[in-house]
């Protein structure tokens, strides 16, 4: 995430390689579309309270591990090719 050295393999990414690649991985909770009915309005003040008390033990980070993430990485053109052909590394 430096820009000078590849974040897969550690080679240098401006002085060995004529070009560098960014890679960027968003992560965030995926929310399927509700019916509100108004039994579930009517829960809606005690699940408050219950979330806010569940947060109070949470660090900023955790919580917002749980909502939203996003990573970036620069790659040189041979990592390049080996995330493309398994982006989610399960040949490992």
């Amino acid at each position: 995430m430096d820009h000078f050295t590849c974040d897969r393999c550690g080679n240098g990414l401006l002085l060995d390689a004529p070009v560098r690649y960014e890679v960027r991985i968003e992560v965030k909770s995926a929310y399927d579309p509700l019916e509100i009915t108004s039994e579930d309005l009517a829960r809606v003040e005690e699940e408050l309270h219950a979330l806010l008390e569940k947060l109070k033990d949470y660090s900023a980070e955790k919580a917002q591990d749980e909502v939203h993430r996003d990573f970036r990485f620069d790659l040189c053109a041979t990592c390049q090719k080996k995330f493309l052909a398994d982006p989610l590394g399960r040949s490992r």
